[in-house]
């Protein structure tokens, strides 16, 4: 049996009885979480079983944790990072080994909470008009630096038994709009988009799952990358990532018409399953129906994705954590 080609969140820290019913009818691929669905160590993991037995089933639950700005949990349930950016940076000649430790311990507290998904790493490739929404939030100015950071991260992640998503696919960097309010537009030529933005995706093009932009891409199309299958299809066949392909938000302002129709949209241009954030529940019942259930490609490639949440590592989290102590004062205590 195929799962509902959604992504889908909750009002609050517990499910309601509404929303239980609704899930258990729906059935969506998994779910994501926000601040405001987290308020103490017993509660979030209660509200992660409740998710998963909603639907019967071990659901992949989601959330952003990249750091900086943008980290839903927060002390004393998590570690407060700095933007990874600044992060990189400050680690300087030790970033790979840096970011690596610093996502493996982001995994291991997710996964204490019973969360399995993490939308990281981001290896978008920033400019100096790049809007200051998406820059700090960034691993490097190259796409050499952002590919090799964010292998890290993914790594770091897969170590600790959380999958990652890299996004935001086929690249965000030129986007001189925020996509939570406006639609970026790029003019740059296919060569620049080819050689700069598509080229750390292509390096990490065997990850499990990644996320779409909410970007026009005028050398492509016309449309935004999450409604284009020319875009998919750049992904798919020139990036060549065959994983599974989640929109972001569809609720971001990016997007212009009613949720049910950007969500036959999107999976009519090839995306395998939608993302909605911070919608009611007829909302959420609105696209839930119009997304259906999952293709037979996009449940093989969502059945792999999820093969690979069991191979964590064996990790002595204390030594981790000085390891990296040391990598960030100039140290290597081996």
């Amino acid at each position: 049996m195929t799962f509902g080609a959604t992504i889908l969140d909750a009002e609050g820290t517990r499910l309601t009885e509404d929303e239980t019913a609704f899930f258990r009818e729906a059935d969506p691929f998994g779910f994501i979480l926000f601040a405001r669905n987290i308020a103490d160590a017993d509660q979030l993991m209660t509200l992660c079983d409740q998710m998963r037995e909603a639907v019967g089933r071990d659901a992949p639950i989601l959330i952003d944790q990249e750091g900086g700005r943008v980290q839903r949990l927060r002390p004393p349930l998590a570690r407060e990072w700095e933007p990874p950016l600044d992060f990189s940076r400050r680690a300087g000649a030790a970033a790979t080994e840096a970011m690596y430790l610093r996502y493996l311990i982001t995994a291991l507290e997710l996964r204490s909470y019973g969360i399995d998904v993490n939308c990281a790493p981001m290896v978008d490739v920033p400019r100096p008009e790049t809007h200051d929404f998406l820059t700090d939030r960034c691993y490097g100015t190259t796409p050499a630096e952002a590919a090799g950071l964010g292998r890290a991260v993914a790594m770091g992640l897969q170590a600790g038994g959380v999958l990652p998503v890299v996004k935001h696919v086929p690249g965000h960097g030129l986007a001189t709009a925020d996509s939570h309010h406006d639609l970026p537009v790029v003019t740059a030529p296919r060569e620049t988009l080819d050689a700069v933005d598509f080229a750390p995706f292509k390096v990490l093009n065997d990850l499990p799952m990644a996320m779409t932009a909410h970007v026009v891409y005028e050398a492509i199309d016309e449309r935004p990358a999450t409604l284009s299958p020319r875009a998919v299809q750049v992904i798919r066949n020139d990036i060549g990532f065959d994983g599974l392909l989640m929109t972001d938000d569809i609720s971001m302002k990016a997007l212009e018409g009613s949720y049910s129709d950007i969500t036959r949209g999107s999976l009519a241009a090839g995306c395998d399953v939608v993302l909605l954030c911070n919608a009611t529940l007829a909302e959420r019942a609105a696209v839930a129906d119009a997304a259906g259930r999952m293709s037979s490609a996009a449940q093989e490639r969502a059945d792999r994705a999820l093969a690979l949440r069991d191979q964590a590592a064996e990790v002595d989290i204390q030594a981790v954590e000085e390891k990296l102590e040391a990598l960030l004062h100039g140290r290597d205590d081996g």
